[in-house]
């Protein structure tokens, strides 16, 4: 009995130490043809949809998205995905694009 009571609270430390690892991300992206003020209200909302995603903001003059993630949730793949599946692709506003090299 007491194997078991310590194997089971092993497994639960264990689990436990899951979000222990976990660190918050945040990375800014730029977002490719927001054309209006309303863009980035959609970029926004697509980037909000994400599991993980903890803020957004959409800067419509910058054509920048500043995403605060939960990096054991989400990703810049992730976030990238969301705008781009909604109709503006992004990058990492670190890396150049192929149009810019």
């Amino acid at each position: 009995m007491k194997i078991r009571t310590l194997v089971g609270t092993l497994l639960l430390s264990i689990a436990s130490m899951g979000s222990a690892f976990a660190a918050q991300q945040t990375v800014t992206l730029v977002v490719d043809n927001m054309t209006c003020s309303s863009c980035p209200f959609i970029v926004k909302k697509a980037l909000s949809q994400v599991p993980g995603v903890e803020d957004a903001t959409v800067s419509y003059e910058e054509k920048t998205a500043t995403v605060t993630y939960e990096d054991t949730q989400a990703n810049v793949e992730d976030l990238t995905a969301a705008t781009t599946n909604v109709g503006y692709p992004s990058h990492l506003a670190s890396e150049k694009t192929e149009q810019a090299q």
